[in-house]
């Protein structure tokens, strides 16, 4: 087995890789995978805003794993993917990492920890829909079905009734939790074990079939237990995946993308802030274009409207760690845009701590100041929603002053 540790944003490393693996890798475009002109087995991999850990199995019994450790720490990073999430429920204190500072480890122990708090009373029950063909009557007949199928003969019957039964959505969604880090390589053996007790006292519930979407849930008095269980439970679910890739390659991986965290940890605290003011925020906002004639679609990622529709704020989130060529031009020529298509005097740009400095720019000619704003992600949770409190209130001033 090949062992690769990056770092997030880090220097590249040259590593002998089989060729379908660093194919698999510039296609998966987890890394910036880049090979040697004039030695085919040895490759330049870098890591970018992907973190997480990726197992290759490449056909003729090779494996290379991937692990990509994130800049920020474990426990941060957690809470700005819970916040945009769940901005009323989520707080430092719902994951506990145990030290762990690989993402993977911490993130399969978090997961068994809360799922065992969930299960200590035992499987939370519930009503569940069924629908059955018995020669019982109970519950209501499904009458289309029973002509369809059985027309003129009264049994058996198409019938549907409400079962009282652990065999419902907050279960399965915890039970395909657990199944899916147990199927990932890079789970420390002692987690394993207890996801693998846990994944025991699920037996009795229906697994999720190849490819099915998650059953939807609603928080609830009853099921509060099983909150923090669950919100775990759906990140791993939602960044976790396998991929048939060029080569017969398989990837069975759990990647984070830290410009979408960085997006929407910023949008949803804005919108969180600004609706003291009143108005409606938006985020990712459509039916916004360039021309006229509404060719020239643009998707700022917040909007901020007053009650009569008008836009007050436009802000775009940036999560740059390098200084690739023609940064931050770009960015501000894409803010102008948004600010000249939607009537405003100012637009503001929202960056990771030293990605760019509190400046703005007086654009020629136009009136239109562009601001940019830096967030520093590597604090308590209470300072960081503070910052984001009071990034609101300087977007909010420059409309009175």
């Amino acid at each position: 087995m090949t062992e690769i540790h990056l770092v997030e944003h880090g220097p590249a490393r040259i590593v002998s890789l089989p060729h379908a693996a660093g194919r698999a890798l510039a296609e998966l475009k987890a890394v910036d995978a880049t090979p040697d002109p004039h030695e085919p087995e040895l490759w330049r991999l870098k890591a970018g805003s992907k973190v997480g850990a990726v197992t290759l199995d490449v056909p003729g019994g090779e494996t290379v794993r991937l692990r990509i450790t994130p800049k920020l720490p474990v426990r941060r990073l957690f809470f700005l993917v819970g916040y945009s999430r769940d901005p009323g429920g989520w707080r430092d204190g719902d994951v506990d990492v145990a030290g762990h500072d690989e993402l993977l480890p911490a993130i399969a122990h978090a997961v068994e920890r809360q799922t065992d708090r969930a299960l200590r009373q035992g499987l939370l029950q519930g009503y569940r829909n069924t629908e059955a063909t018995e020669f019982v009557v109970r519950g209501r007949i499904r009458e289309a079905d029973q002509i369809r199928r059985r027309f003129g003969a009264p049994f058996p019957a198409e019938i549907a009734y409400d079962e009282f039964s652990t065999d419902i959505a907050e279960n399965r969604i915890l039970r395909a939790a657990v199944e899916r880090l147990l199927r990932v390589d890079g789970v420390p053996g002692a987690v394993r074990t207890r996801l693998m007790h846990q994944r025991a006292r699920l037996a009795e519930v229906t697994p999720l079939a190849k490819g099915q979407s998650l059953p939807g849930w609603q928080p609830s008095r009853l099921n509060t237990r099983y909150h923090r269980a669950l919100r775990l439970a759906k990140l791993v679910l939602d960044n976790a995946s396998v991929e048939h890739l060029p080569g017969g390659v398989r990837m069975n991986g759990f990647l984070f993308d830290m410009n979408t965290v960085f997006e929407d940890f910023v949008c949803v605290g804005l919108r969180e802030a600004l609706s003291v003011y009143g108005g409606h925020p938006e985020l990712q906002a459509r039916n916004v274009y360039l021309d006229e004639a509404e060719l020239i679609r643009m998707r700022p990622d917040l909007i901020w409207y007053d009650d009569s529709g008008a836009s007050l704020v436009v802000a775009d989130a940036k999560y740059k760690l390098g200084k690739p060529h023609g940064y931050p031009d770009a960015d501000l020529y894409q803010m102008l845009a948004y600010s000249t298509s939607l009537g405003l005097k100012d637009g503001h740009l929202v960056y990771a701590k030293g990605d760019a400095p509190h400046a703005g720019h007086l654009v020629r000619h136009s009136g239109i100041a562009l601001h940019q704003h830096a967030l520093d992600l590597d604090q308590p949770s209470s300072t960081l929603l503070r910052d984001i409190h009071a990034l609101a209130a300087r977007m909010v001033r420059p409309r009175s002053g």
